[in-house]
């Protein structure tokens, strides 16, 4: 090689060296900066090991929250109990906190950061007594988090604006606002006096709702459950003051008494309609009148009949096994289901028109109930349900120009549209053979 070729290749060689030397110094440089833009946990704490939390504002009375056999309770600075859902996001935003850039290293001004004296102090306690402490200060200049640091750790951090949200609650933030505490799935018993004679609700052998008082009845499971709706919505209105409700109650008029059975006991509530047309409550569970919503108040505003089954028939969607018919004068008939046919004695069976007359059945529904009456059959209704363990059996019969129906087994006359029971009546004789297949020439 030539001597001139020679030094070009030694400064080359010189260049490149200097170009790794200089991007390996950055790297480390960069390696010992805080971490920008990367998204860095900086608590996690499994949501089960959560015992306490205590939340300090600046200015304010920690509130304190505790958590026994699994259901939170604030204990501090007065005992209520607390909302579930809001204790159950709290504990979501505290089990995972992630920041969203490392600010400082070991910042010896926290007083910059607002941290001296920080807004918000969170403290969680773990079962096995491990305490972390996360401190929440100023927000970022660009407002979009705040800085933030957690106990042990000298790093000072920015976080997302929706954690300082997540811990700036008050006690009335976090209390449980229902008059009535109760799981509707554990309820035994229900009692409602409103319009007419109290109702009260029992479970029967397939855990059905069913109307024990007055008098023994069929109960419409979707108006009850409406109405353990209605009871679970009755909130207190903590915006409003309780000494001016208790007022108002003293000289309202009474629209619904409730009471609730679980195995736990049983809760009360009294609602009524002040002279200024708001809704007053006062419950068992506290001494104090709250204000509620008119819409759970007037829910609860409902009669006997309104709770009452209107459908003639309960099998719903368990599919009938057997049906027997007695449509007008035609003589008696029996329609058996084997496998996926339905036969009337030998004869195979149209399984589209079969179906339609079960359909009929099915959505019969009475347009009110009547006390009395009789008159002469029209159409006679047996349906097996259930793997055979549910036998129903309606009569239809005509007074005049009324169509009344009753179950077999029960004193109840439900009254219904002629168009109805022309409907039924009309399924009924469409019922049809099945088609022969075309011989094979």
């Amino acid at each position: 090689m030539k001597p001139k070729g020679l030094l070009i290749a030694v400064v080359l060689l010189a260049v490149l060296g200097g170009g790794v030397w200089y991007s390996n110094k950055k790297q480390a440089e960069k390696d010992k900066a805080p971490a920008g833009d990367a998204s860095l946990k900086i608590v996690s704490i499994p949501e089960n090991r959560f015992r306490e939390i205590r939340l300090t504002k600046a200015g304010a009375e920690p509130i304190v929250l505790n958590r026994e056999s699994g259901k939170w309770a604030i204990v501090a600075p007065q005992p209520f109990p607390a909302d579930p859902e809001t204790a159950a996001t709290l504990v979501s935003a505290l089990s995972s906190v992630n920041a969203e850039k490392t600010i400082a290293d070991n910042s010896a001004d926290l007083a910059g950061f607002g941290l001296a004296s920080p807004a918000f102090l969170v403290q969680v306690i773990e079962k096995d007594g491990k305490r972390v402490e996360l401190s929440v200060g100023d927000d970022t200049p660009t407002n979009s988090g705040s800085y933030a640091r957690v106990s042990g750790d000298p790093h000072v951090y920015a976080v997302a604006g929706f954690l300082k949200t997540s811990v700036d609650k008050t006690v009335n933030d976090l209390r449980d606002k229902r008059l009535l505490i109760f799981d509707a799935d554990k309820l035994t018993r229900v009692k409602l006096a409103a319009k007419g004679p109290a109702i009260v609700f029992g479970k029967n052998g397939q855990n059905e709702w069913q109307i024990v008082e007055p008098r023994p009845l069929r109960a419409d499971s979707g108006q009850v459950d409406v109405l353990l709706g209605k009871l679970r919505d009755a909130k207190m209105d903590l915006s409003a003051s309780t000494e001016e409700a208790a007022k108002q109650f003293a000289a309202a008029t009474t629209v619904a008494l409730a009471l609730v059975t679980d195995s736990s006991g049983a809760q009360a509530m009294e609602v009524r309609k002040g002279k200024d047309n708001n809704y007053y409550a006062r419950s068992s569970t506290g001494p104090s009148v709250y204000k509620i919503a008119a819409d759970a108040a007037e829910g609860l505003n409902k009669g006997l009949d309104d709770f009452r089954n209107k459908k003639l028939f309960d099998f719903d969607f368990s599919d009938p096994t057997k049906l027997d018919i007695k449509n007008g004068t035609a003589a008696p008939v029996t329609y058996l289901k084997s496998g996926d046919k339905w036969l009337a004695g030998p004869k195979s069976l149209d399984n589209a028109s079969v179906q339609n007359l079960i359909d009929k059945l099915r959505d019969l529904t009475a347009s009110k109930f009547v006390e009395q009456g009789t008159g002469q059959p029209v159409f006679e209704a047996g349906v097996t349900s259930n793997n055979g363990k549910r036998n129903e059996r309606v009569i239809v019969s005509k007074q005049g120009d009324k169509y009344l129906a009753q179950r077999e087994g029960e004193p109840s006359i439900y009254e219904l549209d002629a168009k109805s029971v022309d409907d039924l009546e009309r399924a009924a004789t469409d019922v049809k053979e099945a088609a022969t297949a075309p011989k094979k020439k």
